[in-house]
């Protein structure tokens, strides 16, 4: 760089410099001036907003001493009534216009709390005042002992006496006294109308300070023009290093996302893992149980036979030990079947709002005394079309976790609403109208990496005994079942509101719908008296067939077998009467409620008994209302669920009939 070059360079740093200190000037004078404004204007809008105030204070001290002076003439000329005519009316008349007095200066007490002088003026009054009272309530004493002729004396003796001179002084006084303060707090009000003024004149001077500034400004950055090509070249510069950076940057965001994905390789390895964890630990239990149940029915079928073939007294007792077995191993694969979502449902229109009211007394049983329960019903009478006894089982498990989580001791509220939602706002629900129906606990919360897991099988916070971790999954596998979704909120310390979605149903609530299926309980204690009828037996399973046909021809019916739903049509054409089919849901070839539906017409009065264990693909609304019995079952259950079936086919035959 030569000599002349430098010098220049020099002076243009230097110019270049006393520019920058110049704009920097300029811009801390912009921001003082900024700061000025809005300190003014603050000011002066709290100061006006003061005023305002103080003369509304006054406006109403005098309103209520007006007022006060008001309610005690109208009790004097109340009580003077009272004098003259000793009607005890108009004497309860003057005691409630004297007690307004009262409170009217009491009010004006408050009122003028803020000021000790005027504070020192009302405690004369009140002394005034209760002295006042005194010789009005000596009057009143009179007429109410019917002492006429003392009463009208006393009363024209203290119409002018010095105690109400001496209220009237001290009401003028307070008056006067506030009318002072509103002169002055007029006064006021106009001084600050002209400390606006000066205060408008000072910005508009900053005005034009900042326009001589904004010209100064302008003229600064056509000077700058000319350096503007000075500073291309390094521009240049700067851009070729600020894409060199992105590259180096480009680089080192593709190498984080590789880590990225091989993480999230890693975790749903991880995941993956933790399944077959708890797949391995489901079927270590069911096979715990299942080996416990059938240890009791074996034992309990072995001991019955040694006890029969040599007379022993026991055979009954060991019999009845292993239908306990049997019942017991028939209730853990329904709870298997709700837990994997495979258990058929059976819904029914339910108004939210009145099954928890109807669940009070049960919740109130099983929580205890120390769990305070609040319900509140903001449904606005919608129904969700739903399983009414899962979703009563659903909520009782989220109130027992939620005394668990309050340590016995809390307030648990259970409240329904009403929701639109848009396309998967919550989970997966597709827009509509949705019931909710929120559990809040005020517990000890969850941490969010414990709140990750809840849903998760055999997952639990619970000690060892105390939770098997099912719980929240069943409910889970419930509501989605239903086709609706579930959200928790819970923070450490905060409590936890779990929510539950259902989509809403449009139609009246009822105690079972028309179209649901009718279940029929498993088990019964002794078979009932029934008429014999001409049934038709479908079931492909021999075994199963064979104990059906044996326990309906048992029963006195008159039983006709088929193994296979696609022989149904033929079988039901050579009957020659035909009261009853009873048939399995998930068969080879068809389903049961596939083969009734083709059956169409031929059914005209035929009672239809659905029998199932699994109902796994088959759509609930192909039941069309009949009845339903679960596997296992008793000859006593079968006899009950036979006779319900025809007797409501009878009743629907008699309807449409109708």
């Amino acid at each position: 760089m030569s000599e002349g070059q430098g010098i220049a360079l020099e002076r243009v740093r230097r110019v270049t410099n006393w520019r920058i200190l110049l704009l920097g000037l300029l811009a801390l004078l912009g921001v003082g001036v900024l700061a000025a404004i809005i300190v003014l204007q603050q000011r002066t809008e709290q100061e006006r907003d003061r005023a305002v105030a103080r003369q509304q204070h006054t406006f109403e001290v005098v309103i209520r001493a007006n007022q006060l002076s008001g309610a005690i003439s109208a009790a004097e000329a109340a009580l003077g009534r009272y004098v003259v005519s000793a009607d005890r009316t108009l004497g309860q008349q003057y005691s409630e216009q004297w007690a307004r007095a009262a409170e009217q200066l009491t009010r004006l007490q408050q009122l003028t709390r803020d000021s000790p002088r005027q504070q020192v003026q009302i405690a004369q009054l009140r002394r005034a005042f209760e002295a006042r009272g005194q010789e009005l309530a000596e009057t009143a004493l009179y007429s109410t002992y019917k002492r006429h002729n003392d009463a009208w004396g006393s009363y024209y003796r203290v119409r002018q006496s010095p105690a109400r001179q001496n209220v009237e002084a001290m009401l003028t006084r307070v008056v006067d006294s506030e009318r002072v303060l509103l002169r002055d707090r007029t006064r006021a009000a106009g001084d600050l109308i002209g400390n606006s003024s000066f205060a408008s004149r000072i910005l508009t001077l900053f005005g034009v300070m900042i326009v001589v500034g904004a010209v100064l400004l302008g003229w600064l950055a056509i000077a700058a023009e000319g350096e503007r090509a000075a500073a291309d070249a390094e521009a240049t510069a700067q851009r070729e290093r600020a894409a060199e950076l992105q590259l180096a940057v480009d680089a080192a965001t593709a190498d984080l996302r590789a880590e990225a994905h091989e993480r999230a390789q890693a975790e749903a390895q991880l995941r993956q893992v933790q399944k077959m964890e708890a797949v391995g630990q489901l079927t270590g239990g069911i096979a715990h149980d299942f080996n416990n149940m059938l240890a009791v029915v074996l034992g309990g079928l072995e001991l019955a036979k040694r006890h029969l073939h040599n007379g022993g007294p026991d055979a009954q007792q060991h019999i009845e030990n292993a239908m306990e077995g049997a019942n017991r191993a028939a209730a853990l694969t329904r709870r298997l079947l709700a837990f994997s979502r495979s258990e058929p449902l059976l819904p029914e229109a339910v108004e939210a709002g009145g099954l928890i009211a109807g669940m009070s007394d049960l919740l109130d049983r099983t929580l205890g005394d120390t769990i305070k329960v609040k319900t509140r019903d903001a449904g606005a009478g919608w129904t969700v079309w739903v399983d009414r006894h899962q979703l009563e089982n659903a909520l009782l498990n989220l109130a027992v976790n939620a005394r668990d989580a309050m340590d016995g001791r809390g307030t648990l509220t259970i409240a329904t609403g009403g929701s639109t939602l848009a396309d998967q706002e919550v989970g997966e629900c597709p827009a509509g109208d949705y019931v909710t129906i929120s559990v809040v606990d005020t517990g000890c919360g969850m941490a969010p990496e414990v709140a990750d897991r809840v849903f998760e099988p055999f997952f639990t916070t619970k000690p060892v005994g105390k939770g098997t971790g099912l719980g929240l999954s069943q409910i889970f596998g419930f509501v989605r079942q239903s086709g609706g979704e579930i959200t928790i909120d819970t923070a450490p310390g905060k409590g936890t509101t779990v929510k539950l979605y259902l989509p809403r149903h449009i139609g009246e609530p009822a105690s079972a719908a028309a179209d649901a299926p009718v279940p029929i309980a498993a088990v019964a204690e002794e078979p009932i008296a029934v008429c014999a009828f001409d049934i038709l037996v479908v079931e492909d399973d021999p075994r199963v067939l064979g104990a059906t046909v044996g326990a309906l021809n048992e029963l006195g019916h008159r039983v006709t077998s088929c193994p296979d739903p696609l022989a149904a049509p033929d079988a039901v054409a050579k009957m020659p009467a035909l009261d009853l089919i009873i048939s399995d849901v998930l068969m080879p070839g068809q389903t049961g409620p596939e083969m009734i539906a083709g059956l169409g017409e031929r059914l005209d009065g035929v009672a239809v008994l659905f029998v199932t264990g699994f109902a796994g693909e088959a759509d609930p609304e192909l039941f069309g209302g009949r009845a339903v019995l679960r596997k296992p079952f008793t000859m006593a259950s079968l006899a009950r669920a036979v006779s319900e079936a025809v007797e409501y086919e009878a009743r629907r035959a008699a309807q449409q009939a109708a």
